[in-house]
């Protein structure tokens, strides 16, 4: 049964609010709020005027800065703050209006109201990196906080300066927003404070204030706009999309249009435009790969052991920003750069429009804070058009640009100039994916959720029944059966006849775990990228693997989780049963070489690398150890840490014991291993059953 309630008794029209009641009835608590709030935003100016160099409102022109603005005018001290409006160009147009009649009030009460501006607008800026998506945020940096920052160093006369600035911020916006805190430092803006004095207000109480208090009302909320902020922002959606275009339709169309000009215009003609832009498909880009006249000019390749990066033509030049990695010598192509007090050397050799610079990638493998500030070098070197992102993390005033070309001088290297996505907004978003048309796995597989000893042990026990009783918090199970599933112990929420197998044969002995090892490196990048790049017996301290992941365009946050689940796997039977790698005391990551105790597990890494390399059955031993090789399979020998020789005895015997499936020869210095063409890695696990069967 359904019953509907009319809004307003017997069907009558819809009576309009009687605000002045509203407030009056409300007006005792929106007292204890205002002054509970004054006293607030009174407490954090104590605490700091004698240690901070400014305080300012982050004033945008909407509902909640109003009621921020009024707040600090009443707790504060004339003379004690300024106003900074972040004009990012991309505002609701009903916004000027009240920056226009707020600047005037700001004027008469004698409180200083500066505008900070982007020397982008944001025609040019949506040309030249691409329109921004939720993971190409690079609108924020370029026309939000570096405009501001800059503004504010030019009202402190410090490019060091520290400041605090107040921020209409409030918890009910949004889940990420309701676990803000009032007092924030480096949240909002690197190495500047910030209160978000409003925290605990909600959306009632912060239109009780403007109306107890007649302040300005921003016309785009009178449209039924929700929020006023950017007026075609990739975060939002739904109906928040439509009310703007409804309210706006001359000013949306403009970045729609932008956005079909962006795009490359024989990926346009196969799928719907309409539909892309329409659908959010244009908010969900990740790189420059489908953006029309964008040709990657700065193209990193590694082959036998030489990083090659090749840079076409070039937008700034590459001998400033080698400043902020270290002292150039050198000349005619070759040279070296002091880092660390080492002599790193390099060569850079001139092409018809551009350069090709070569390192050993060993030198970058094993100094990877050095090898991710090289390599940034150059991607900023390549894409640099001047949006001064560098300029304002760098706090010591060493960059600047003249004439939209950069200028480094007296530079400190404290690296917060590569402190940014790729190192250059820029190269970020207009960067293509360099894995041959794969598809780009996440290499973070496990969030903080790696597998224990204790989950196997129930997997194993449970069987198909662990999928319906299994006490595990959601992430750690969707994370878990991710590790089952590229284990091939799971597939679909059922205990695989592969799992099946390593059951009967013991899930925790060194067999099953190299068995297991050889599908996860095969299947799981993240445990790939810990046998591609720890070398066997060397420790590893957590902040070089840090650095190792970060240097490759890892976010921080994810190169700590997965650092982290190095630890949670080698307290797995992988490193108690296989030995496969362990951690110190003082938190080193460590691989060693695996307990390999049967030879046919080698014999199904050999089969599984074949299969990965385009069903390549003919090598050699060299071939297999030689790590340097560009190529989709991952060696056995590298997996399991095996040498020449470990490897000489165990291919023997496998050729002489199964000779239908291997045959390898080592005589008069020649070497060849051949695997059967009509065997695969799943014929070597029947071989198992085959073999156990038989007692």
């Amino acid at each position: 049964m359904f019953s509907i309630v009319n809004p307003e008794p017997n069907g009558n029209s819809l009576r309009p609010v009687d605000v002045a009641a509203m407030v009056e009835a409300n007006r005792e608590m929106l007292e204890i709020i205002e002054q509970t709030t004054v006293k607030k935003i009174l407490a954090i100016y104590t605490k700091y005027k004698n240690k901070l160099d400014c305080f300012h409102v982050a004033f945008s022109g909407g509902k909640d800065s109003c009621v921020l603005l009024d707040l600090v005018k009443k707790a504060l001290p004339k003379g004690s703050f300024v106003v900074v409006f972040g004009d990012t160009g991309m505002e609701f147009p009903d916004t000027y209006e009240v920056i226009r009649k707020t600047e005037k009030q700001c004027v008469k009460d004698e409180i200083p109201f500066y505008v900070a501006k982007s020397h982008l607008n944001p025609k040019e800026s949506w040309e030249l990196f691409g329109p921004p998506s939720r993971a190409l945020r690079w609108c924020c940096s370029v026309h939000k906080s570096t405009p501001q920052t800059l503004k504010l160093r030019e009202v402190t006369g410090k490019e060091d300066f520290i400041g605090l600035d107040f921020v209409g911020v409030r918890a009910q916006e949004s889940v990420a927003r309701s676990t803000y805190k009032y007092e924030n430092y480096g949240a909002k803006q690197k190495g500047q404070f910030s209160h978000n004095s409003i925290l605990e207000w909600t959306s009632a109480e912060v239109w009780l204030y403007i109306y107890a208090n007649d302040l300005l009302i921003n016309e785009a909320y009178k449209k039924g706009n929700g929020r006023a902020g950017c007026l075609f922002c990739p975060m939002s959606g739904g109906t928040s999309d439509y009310l703007r275009r409804a309210s706006y339709p001359k000013e949306i169309d403009s970045y729609i249009n932008l956005i079909k000009n962006t795009y490359d215009e024989d990926k346009r003609k196969k799928s719907n435009t309409e539909s892309y832009i329409l659908n959010g498909g244009w908010n969900a880009r990740k790189n420059g790969r489908e953006l029309s006249n964008n040709t990657f000019r700065c193209i990193e390749k590694t082959t036998n052991g030489i990083l090659k990066i090749t840079i076409t033509a070039p937008d700034s030049d590459w001998l400033e920003w080698i400043k902020t990695l270290g002292d150039l010598h050198g000349e005619n192509g070759d040279y070296y750069v002091q880092f660390d007090g080492e002599c790193i050397r390099f060569s850079v050799k001139a092409t018809k429009n551009g350069y090709i610079v070569t390192i050993p990638e060993v030198v970058l493998k094993d100094r990877p804070a050095f090898g991710k500030i090289f390599r940034q070098v150059f991607r900023k070197a390549s894409y640099c058009k001047g949006c001064r992102v560098c300029e304002t993390n760098c706090r010591n005033g060493c960059i600047s640009f003249v004439n939209g070309k950069v200028r480094i001088n007296n530079c400190i290297r404290c690296h917060e100039c590569h402190a940014i996505d790729s190192g250059c907004l820029l190269f970020h978003s207009l960067r293509h994916p360099q894995g041959g048309g794969k598809p780009m796995k996440s290499l973070n597989s496990f969030a903080d959720h790696a597998p224990k000893p204790e989950w196997l042990r129930s997997f194993f026990g449970l069987k198909d029944a662990f999928f319906s009783e299994h006490t595990l918090g959601p992430m750690m199970f969707d994370m878990f059966r991710r590790f089952l599933r590229d284990a091939s112990l799971n597939e679909k929420n059922h205990f695989t006849p592969f799992a099946e197998f390593i059951s009967q044969i013991g899930w925790e002995t060194d067999t099953a775990q190299g068995l297991i090892l050889i599908n996860l490196v095969a299947e799981n990048p993240q445990m790939e990228w810990y046998v591609i790049n720890l070398d066997v017996g060397r420790p590893y301290a957590r902040q070089v693997v840090e650095d190792m992941l970060t240097a490759v365009d890892i976010k921080p946050k994810d190169a700590k989780s997965i650092a982290k689940s190095y630890k949670r796997l080698v307290e797995t039977p992988l490193g108690t049963s296989l030995h496969w790698g362990f951690v110190t005391e003082d938190g080193d990551l460590v691989r060693t070489k695996c307990s390999v105790g049967d030879p046919r597990v080698v014999l199904y890494g050999l089969f599984k690398f074949a299969e990965k390399c385009n069903d390549y059955k003919e090598f050699t031993l060299a071939t297999l150890l030689n790590d340097s090789i560009d190529r989709d399979g991952i060696s056995p020998t590298r997996i399991f840490g095996l040498d020449r020789d470990d490897m000489t005895p165990i291919l023997l015997g496998l050729s002489a014991k199964y000779p239908e499936f291997i045959t390898a020869s080592f005589t008069h210095d020649l070497e060849k291993i051949t695997l059967a063409k009509d065997k695969s890695s799943q014929d070597v696990l029947d071989l198992f059953k085959e073999e156990a069967a038989n007692g």
